[in-house]
């Protein structure tokens, strides 16, 4: 019985952490602005209850960290407040992420946590993080 209620503390003990989270919240006119100046955009549609999405907000910051050079923009749609947006980017659940240039979507993906995937991804697609892949 002591390793159940240890292990259930350690599990709401983890889910109480902060929701780590690269990014700003989304809205349409930053949205318009950065696709107007050409600008990467990756759009990460997420849930706070959501460990997959945890896991990519610590991924997407450590990336945000370790690559200033790249230039890209995260906007966080919430997937529970935000539908017409998660409509708007058809995407079929949360952890769901696309990668803008411009007006063009150049990746999307669901529920992708590998992070050499994810960093690949945003590298191949974003001119601006140049050869550091």
């Amino acid at each position: 019985m002591k390793v159940f209620h240890r292990t259930l503390f350690l599990a709401i003990l983890l889910l109480s952490m902060p929701f780590a989270s690269a990014g700003e919240p989304f809205s349409e006119e930053r949205f318009k602005e950065l696709q107007a100046a050409k600008q990467p955009v990756l759009i990460d549609v997420r849930a706070d209850w959501c460990p997959t999405c945890k896991k990519q907000g610590i991924i997407l910051a450590q990336f945000q960290e370790d690559n200033p050079q790249c230039g890209l923009t995260i906007l966080n749609v919430n997937f529970d407040k935000q539908k017409e947006w998660v409509k708007h980017f058809r995407a079929p659940r949360q952890s769901t992420l696309l990668l803008y240039r411009g007006d063009k979507q150049v990746w999307f993906s669901v529920a992708e946590t590998r992070a050499d995937v994810i960093r690949q991804n945003i590298f191949n697609s974003v001119k601006a993080c140049g050869e550091n892949a």
